[in-house]
């Protein structure tokens, strides 16, 4: 299992690697490739991925992924609110075959999956964008390891006992400090591409990852939340090791947004 861990993690950070570099819209179909398999995911876990108002969830994602594309002014917005109306026509006209909960449920997936994920492309489109994505992995991935390893060697005090019981406070706090040691980092390295450049990147990429990191972790215990809700383990299979998107892409989903408004604040 570890191998098979390791390996797949390998691929899926040499694919991650390749999009950031190979520009703006092959992020953007790995934004949206993964936003809509994630989306099965969430709705697979209530059993409703083949359910005509998850079509209608569906259909809302793909019209909010297009919006994005096109950057329509205010399109986003638009798009989340034709998307609400669109599901609650399949849940007035088919009533009572659905219940409110699941009207509901639908909604929150949609702004839950494609419209957290597709923030990665509009960080990779911002000026400097290719600098500024992998932000959002290293304040959610390394968070997340150096979490577990602070936890591992002195974590006391349980976090959220019932939804995650190796979660500790230390290893949060060491992971929010760890990511930003993590962002300060790889700030110096880009002031080493940047040298025109005014901003001195080290304060900032590690008020950005500390931030993103914190939030990170809320990320992976709302996906951990939804799994016991359905009692699932993992939300697939498709990365062997990993699970599904969901799983792997969690905390992802949280970092993208942080990092997305707090560059555009401060940079």
């Amino acid at each position: 299992m570890f191998w098979t861990r390791l390996f797949s993690g390998i691929v899926l950070l040499i694919i991650i690697i390749a999009a950031i570099f190979a520009g703006s819209p092959v992020i953007f179909a790995l934004a949206a490739i993964l936003s809509l398999i994630g989306l099965y995911e969430i709705y697979k876990a209530r059993g409703m991925e083949k359910s005509s108002i998850g079509c209608a969830g569906f259909a809302a994602a793909i019209l909010y992924i297009v919006c994005t594309w096109f950057d329509f002014e205010g399109s986003a917005l638009t798009a989340v609110a034709a998307g609400f109306l669109m599901i609650m026509c399949f849940y007035v006209f088919s009533f009572p075959k659905y219940k409110a909960e699941d009207a509901a449920y639908i909604v929150f997936g949609m702004i839950y999956v494609p419209v957290l994920m597709m923030c990665m492309y509009k960080v990779r489109i911002m000026e400097e964008g290719i600098y500024l994505v992998p932000l959002i992995f290293i304040s959610a991935w390394g968070n997340d390891t150096l979490a577990y390893c602070v936890g591992k060697l002195i974590g006391k005090h349980k976090m959220a006992p019932v939804l995650s019981p190796k979660k500790s406070v230390e290893g949060f706090i060491g992971g929010i400090v760890g990511a930003a040691l993590l962002g300060a980092l790889y700030g110096i390295f880009v002031n080493t591409k940047m040298i025109e450049d005014s901003v001195n990147f080290v304060p900032v990429f590690a008020v950005i990852c500390g931030a993103a990191g914190a939030i990170s972790v809320i990320g992976d215990l709302t996906a951990s939340a939804v799994k016991r809700d359905y009692g699932i383990k993992d939300y697939s299979r498709l990365i062997p090791g990993h699970g599904g998107v969901m799983d792997r892409f969690d905390s992802i989903l949280f970092t993208a947004p942080v990092v997305y408004f707090l560059a555009e604040s401060i940079l």
